[in-house]
């Protein structure tokens, strides 16, 4: 944690200091890794430090209420300082917060020590699984330009299904693999990492091409989209905060379904917003909805997820449910932005005026956002069980324990 956090910080100073966009790719590749190493061992803290389901899910909850809360300061915070000051300020920011976060984590966590390198890590795995996500985002980002049928599109395509299926062998049987397949046993962690990607790919597209209905449609400043975007982030810190109780009232299984489909109808209402879209009528509902759902889905699926792996693999699960998130929000994001753009440039094309012609393209993508959230609900129905009743196979397996295949776990007491 305090490596990855120490990463994150070092790289926002470079962010901060950047001239040319060069550098700021580069430092931003840098921010991401810590970035990700830093929230890979979150949940498998939280599990350690509260082994108790009723702890637990309150846990949770409050950590996904501080989550939201962050993202709702950072949506107002980075408005108001690239308005009032510039772009640099968003990264440095992040200087200070960081070393009083570190300082924090020193004083009230007590030092552990994993396994460390000892074992070996699997450079390999990590780098075709990768390649594989890179090689995939890219081919549909391009396929815009290119066509799906092209050769471009299809060698590329091909490269990443090869580094994909690279991976999966390699997995298969390096001693010290980066996912145990064993892990996936367990429904309730397969199941919850399948939802993850859906979710997480419907809710990234909404956020990114919503954000740019605002732009672009209706003329919004960085602040005004932030503030566009508050009720969202609010309902979700509000929810999240509460769904503790009701996990332990109700099961987590039961929280997540209802959840789920307010994302959906919420997406779906959001489909339909207008050129000249009224904000009362025609947008916070569809927000309000999707933060209601996501604040109350977010817990529940957390607490699925990590429910079926404990103990020394926590740590394993909880970097699973965290690169999930991310790898459903690079593709998400890549294929609305394709599909967004498809649909405006044919319009374009047939001469149809350019704001009506992008928020088709938007209209569009926030469709087939409500659609993959009612897949979810599907693989949530027939997949999940409450998670008093979850198998744990990596529990019970009676060989070494999987965290120590991989990552680490976050053995903080």
């Amino acid at each position: 944690f305090l490596a990855g956090l120490a990463v994150f910080t070092a790289a926002s100073l470079l962010c901060g200091l950047s001239i040319r966009p060069e550098m700021l790719v580069v430092a931003r590749f840098v921010q991401g890794l810590g970035g990700a190493l830093t929230s890979a061992v979150i949940l498998g803290m939280v599990v350690t430090l509260f082994p108790e389901p009723r702890e637990q899910a309150r846990a949770i909850g409050i950590y996904s209420f501080v989550a939201a809360a962050g993202a709702s300061i950072g949506l107002l915070a980075g408005g108001f300082l690239t308005d009032a000051l510039n772009w640099h300020w968003i990264f440095l920011v992040n200087i200070p917060l960081g070393i009083i976060t570190a300082v924090l984590a020193l004083r009230l966590l007590e030092a552990d020590r994993g396994i460390g390198l000892a074992k070996g890590a699997d450079a390999l795995g990590a780098l075709l699984v990768t390649a594989a996500l890179l090689l995939g985002v890219y081919t549909i980002i391009r396929t815009t330009d290119f066509g799906w049928g092209s050769a471009h599109t299809i060698g590329f395509g091909a490269a990443a299904i090869a580094s994909l299926m690279a991976f999966l062998v390699r997995e298969s049987r390096t001693a010290n693999p980066l996912v145990p397949f064993r892990i996936f046993a367990s429904r309730n962690v397969s199941g919850a990492n399948v939802v993850l990607v859906l979710v997480f790919a419907a809710l990234f597209g909404m956020f990114f091409l919503g954000s740019l209905y605002f732009q672009r449609v209706r003329g919004y400043d960085p602040l005004g989209i932030g503030l566009a975007f508050l009720p969202f982030s609010l309902s979700i810190a509000i929810l999240s905060f509460a769904s503790g109780p009701l996990i332990t009232r109700f099961g987590a299984r039961s929280v997540l379904l209802p959840s789920l489909a307010l994302m959906g109808v919420g997406l779906l209402y959001f489909s339909r917003v207008p050129v000249e879209a009224a904000y009362a009528a025609d947008v916070l509902p569809a927000l309000f909805l999707l933060g209601v759902g996501f604040g109350l889905a977010f817990p529940s699926l957390m607490a699925l997820g990590m429910s079926g792996a404990g103990g020394p693999d926590s740590g394993l699960a909880s970097g699973l449910l965290m690169t999930t998130q991310q790898v459903g929000g690079a593709l998400g994001l890549s294929v609305f932005v394709s599909v967004s753009a498809a649909q405006t440039n044919g319009l374009l094309a047939a001469s149809v005026a350019e704001p009506a012609a992008l928020t088709s393209g938007y209209q569009l993508s926030f469709a087939i956002g409500a659609g993959l959230v009612l897949v979810a609900l599907v693989v949530a129905s027939a997949v999940l069980r409450p998670a008093e009743k979850a198998e744990q196979p990596a529990l019970q397996e009676r060989e070494r324990p999987l965290g120590e295949a991989a990552f680490p776990a976050a053995r903080v007491r």
